[in-house]
Parts: C-alpha cells; structure tokens; sequence
C-alpha cells in the first residue's frame, strides 16, 4: 500500500509539474502574433527603416507608425502606428476595423482573410509591446498639400483604353 502511494504521489508531483512548466494560452497567442507580424509584412510599412535594413529593426521599436507616406489615386496616406491605436481599442472594435476596408497601400484584402483566432493574436501581440511613439500626419486627399516624404503610386504610361463598338 505505501508503495502504491509514493508511485500516485510521483505521478501527481511530475503532472502537476508539467501543467505548471507549460507557458499560458495568452503566451501562445502573443507568440502567434509576433510570428504574423513578421510573416504578413507588417513592419514593411509600420516600423520605420524596416524594409532599407533587411528587416534589422530592434523589436522594440516596431509597429510605431511612420511618417513617410504613400501617395496614389487615393490621396495620401501614412502606416499608423499601431502601438498607439491598439491601446485605445479593445479586441472586438479591433476585429470589426480589421474587417472594414481601407486606402492603399494596407492590403485589407489579406486582414479581411485572416481567422478571428488571427486578428486577435495579433492584437494581443501589439499590445504586448505597449505604447510607443508619436502620431503619423493625417490622411491628405487626392491633390491636397503633403509636407512630408512620400512614395509616389500614381500609375504612369498605362495603355489607352479603346472602345469596342
């Protein structure tokens, strides 16, 4: 009977051990995000230099917006700095806004895609990293003063369009 019950207690002592070695759901989804982050091209546009460097960008300094623009058809428009806006939004208003379309250059077509399980791991990873850094300039429509640096995205020599009659 003794026996019995030091082989129960070193079962139970080597379980509960485990449960307790496991990192927490939220740890696997701020995993998740990160790696959704890197892979979804995210930094490419919302932490400055990223793209000039190869992707050699401290993490602490990711997702801070930037204040170089995009400018097209659409007007232009600015990375925002996600660290700011993930703080003032909560999980679900995140997904809703995540679902909704937006200007060029975001490919919302691809966030649109994305699993809820997605959405929010990535919003748990961006709020993980805490707020940081200022406010991107505001979206400027077709034809309106831009002050900053910006890529130019209007399309040029496309073909004419003939008409079939």
């Amino acid at each position: 009977m003794r026996l019995s019950m030091n082989i129960a207690g070193a079962v139970i002592a080597g379980w509960v051990s485990l449960v307790w070695a496991q990192p927490p759901a939220e740890d696997a989804d701020i995993r998740h995000g990160r790696y959704l982050v890197q892979t979804s091209g995210c930094n490419d546009c919302h932490t400055p230099g990223y793209m000039q460097k190869d992707g050699k960008v401290p993490e602490a300094e990711w997702l801070v917006g930037d204040t170089l623009g995009w400018q097209g058809p659409w007007g232009t428009t600015y990375p925002a700095n996600l660290r700011q806006l993930f703080q003032q939004l909560d999980e679900k208003a995140w997904l809703a806004r995540a679902r909704q379309p937006m200007r060029p250059p975001m490919p919302s077509p691809s966030l649109r895609s994305m699993s809820d399980a997605d959405l929010k791991a990535i919003y748990r990873y961006v709020r993980s990293l805490g707020a940081k850094g200022q406010p991107v300039p505001a979206y400027v429509p077709p034809g309106g003063k831009v002050a900053t640096p910006y890529f130019d995205f209007t399309p040029k020599n496309l073909p004419q369009m003939t008409s079939k009659r």
